[in-house]
């Protein structure tokens, strides 16, 4: 029997961020393997007019959980959503939330978090870091807690090179940056940004960096252990391949390059993508709160979940291997047919990039416009060119990340756990899970029947055939003015004509010899 499974039977877990993709996989596969938990309290507030009670339906009778319903049925009385704001003073639960919570809990998992790149830095240090705290001060309090598992991101020190698994120290204090917070005004705030940051990349990566100090600072002897994934993406084997539900990170790219609004990245090709699935991260964070509440290491320990170090993967690789699955299977009602490359940072090819990206779209808003309909291409297209900028940082660089913990966790499990709990990437065929994972990006995040593949074929087969007239069209036409204003250009074509006349009349000649 799985001994990690075993842990969690009877446990009351606390999970924040359970309504995120990470969370709704880690709610997941508790439930699917420790069926006999006792209770999972996820702090939720209602949005777009649903209750607690509404959303918590709507995610556990999602295609994700149809496996958990199998050996769970009453997987409904498993849940209990607790009304929480974390933005607010003590997440503004109500005391009789509050005082259950502190009584009962027995395991946190820390998931929630802003993973907008461009987010403000004031909300994203009340997330990122301030509700970090409070979550810490909240766990010190709980008699019966066993163990506190907080996720961060591989990226979190992506200014070093080198990324050992270890909680390094910022330039400001986070209970500095807290207390200042409280009383500048916004305009200041995004003043004094860049300068905060540093050489990280991004407000994101910045405060998850400085959640882990507060980790290590706030912890009042807990016993506590920090995971960090690199990019999180679909899920590799479990409850099935393929599943994704945000169009966050390379989920976007996929489907921006499959219905052909994407044509280029400013990237470097033999760069690693370190791509995670979500499911592996899910069992290595269940196995890690197995280990720390067991074993109780002396200090609080860092576990990498990457897969560059076991199983690397270039962007050129990866990019190839979607567009070949495009083919296969593409998406309907594309823009323009599928198509990427990867551009260098001169000038010439930025230039060509923009006009590549921007000229039909700026085409299909005239004729919307033309039409009575409310232009929208160019506003997208600039939304994804906007995007996938600010991912350039993260597809020009590579990384390595000391995996000692997790390489010793993984020696620790009983044969029974590597099978349940897998995460070893080195079992990970690249090839055959890009392509479930833009199967499932097709069928779960886009919604399109696969009964519409062959329409979407030959929908695919028109662009190809529009784009080779438009660029033939495109050649003549500039041609033609070349050899309408140069006599450069008059005597190359005159050369040309006059190579392929001799040339024709030779062949022909030699033809009749041999008759």
């Amino acid at each position: 029997m799985s001994m990690i499974a075993a842990f969690y039977s009877g446990k009351s877990i606390l999970i924040t961020g359970a309504t995120g993709f990470l969370g709704k996989v880690l709610m997941e596969k508790l439930l699917r393997t420790s069926p006999d938990l006792k209770v999972i309290y996820i702090l939720v507030r209602p949005k777009a007019g649903q209750t607690l009670q509404q959303r918590i339906f709507q995610i556990l009778n999602s295609k994700l959980f149809e496996k958990v319903k199998e050996v769970c049925p009453n997987v409904h009385e498993k849940i209990r959503a607790i009304y929480a704001d974390l933005s607010q003073n003590d997440f503004a639960i109500s005391k009789e939330d509050m005082q259950e919570l502190l009584s009962c809990t027995n395991v946190i998992f820390h998931c929630a978090a802003t993973v907008r790149f461009d987010d403000t830095l004031r909300h994203a240090v009340q997330l990122n870091v301030t509700a970090t705290r409070q979550l810490l001060l909240m766990a010190s309090q709980m008699p019966k807690l066993e163990v506190f598992i907080h996720i961060s991101t591989a990226y979190s020190n992506c200014n070093l090179k080198h990324i050992d698994e270890v909680i390094y120290p910022c330039p400001v204090e986070p209970k500095k940056i807290i207390d200042s917070l409280e009383w500048l005004d916004d305009a200041i705030i995004e003043e004094i940004a860049p300068k905060l940051i540093r050489d990280w990349p991004n407000i994101y990566t910045y405060t998850k960096a400085l959640g882990e100090m507060v980790v290590q600072q706030e912890s009042r002897n807990l016993n506590i252990a920090i995971i960090r994934p690199s990019i999180v993406g679909a899920t590799w084997q479990e409850p099935f391949p393929g599943w994704v539900d945000n169009v966050n990170g390379p989920n976007g790219l996929i489907i921006a390059a499959g219905k052909g609004f994407l044509r280029a990245l400013k990237a470097t090709p033999k760069a690693v993508a370190d791509l995670i699935p979500v499911d592996t991260v899910v069992n290595l964070t269940l196995a890690v709160g197995w280990y720390t509440a067991v074993h109780r290491p002396k200090s609080t320990l860092v576990y990498h979940s990457t897969s560059g170090n076991f199983n690397p993967c270039n962007w050129h690789k990866m990019g190839v291997q979607v567009l070949a699955t495009f083919e296969k299977i593409p998406f309907e009602r594309a823009f323009r047919r599928p198509y990427a490359n990867f551009t260098s940072n001169n000038f010439t090819s930025l230039y060509w990039n923009a006009v590549s990206h921007r000229a039909p779209a700026i085409i299909y808003d005239c004729y919307l416009r033309l039409t009575g309909r409310k232009p929208r291409m160019t506003k997208l297209m600039n939304q994804i060119l906007r995007t996938a900028s600010m991912l350039e940082y993260f597809i020009n660089r590579s990384w390595e990340w000391s995996t000692y913990n997790t390489e010793m966790l993984m020696s620790e499990l009983s044969p029974e756990d590597q099978r349940v709990f897998n995460f070893d990437v080195r079992q990970l065929n690249w090839l055959e899970y890009i392509e479930n994972y833009v199967l499932g990006v097709k069928k779960y995040l886009l919604k399109e029947d696969m009964a519409g593949i062959p329409e979407a074929k030959q929908h695919l087969k028109r662009l190809r055939n529009i784009h080779y007239l438009f660029n033939t069209a495109l050649f003549l036409i500039v041609w033609r003015l070349l050899i309408a204003r140069s006599q450069m250009a008059r005597n190359v074509w005159f050369f040309i004509v006059s190579f392929c006349y001799k040339f024709l009349s030779y062949f022909r000649a030699s033809s009749t010899l041999k008759v």
